[in-house]
């Protein structure tokens, strides 16, 4: 038999499959545009703001079917974990309007070194994978999926410290695309963790176990 706050819940639940997408639209077409030195400032932002947007609809959803169904354990850590996962959505979209803000004042990877467009690429096509694991896991409410991020977020530590051990070979000591590429694999840095803050989410929202996925 229904209850009452299941409708809410899955209101919450639309509403969260909808940042996942834009969040996945956003830092795609940030980064695409960083790499092919295209700006995509204006949409971006666009989207990082309804992303903002988005998550205070959640959680004030969520703090109103609390206010209003007495919610039990088991709705209370889904409650929990949505707006957690929200959070973590609206931080993609800031990342993503932080790369193009990035390239607005000191350009892309145009005039980099190849081993430094290289890296950047591969680095952002391991972090959108990534988002898009954790968007599927919510999807499917599936820890397992969940799971599967570790070993691309090490993959992406990896990347990273390689990357600033290479800039301190090869790099000269003051340049503006040093500078652009390092600002710029650091914001993939942390949107690879909040991928895998999500993915935590996931496998407590699906089992009820605190997991630490890193």
């Amino acid at each position: 038999m229904s209850r009452l706050i299941d409708r809410g819940l899955e209101q919450l639940a639309s509403l969260l499959f909808q940042m996942g997408e834009l969040a996945d639209k956003a830092v795609s077409l940030s980064l695409n545009g960083y790499i092919e030195d295209t700006s995509t400032y204006e949409q971006v932002q666009g989207l990082s703001d309804t992303l903002a947007i988005l998550r205070d609809e959640v959680e004030s959803k969520a703090f109103e079917l609390i206010a209003r169904f007495q919610p039990v354990a088991s709705d209370l850590r889904i409650l929990r974990s949505y707006m957690k996962i929200a959070y973590d959505f609206a931080r993609y979209g800031r990342y993503a309007l932080d790369v193009q803000q990035i390239y607005e004042k000191l350009g892309g990877l145009k005039e980099c070194e190849d081993w430094v467009k290289e890296s950047v690429e591969e680095m952002s096509e391991k972090v959108v994978s990534m988002i898009r694991i954790s968007i599927d896991s919510l999807k499917s409410h599936d820890a397992d999926t969940a799971r599967t991020i570790t070993e691309i977020e090490r993959q992406v530590d990896d990347m990273y410290f390689k990357y600033l051990d290479s800039l301190m070979e090869k790099a000269p000591a003051t340049n503006r695309c040093t500078i652009s590429s390092v600002l710029v694999v650091r914001y993939l840095e942390r949107i690879a963790d909040h991928a895998i803050y999500i993915c935590e989410s996931i496998v407590y929202l699906a089992t009820g176990k605190r997991v630490a996925l890193e």
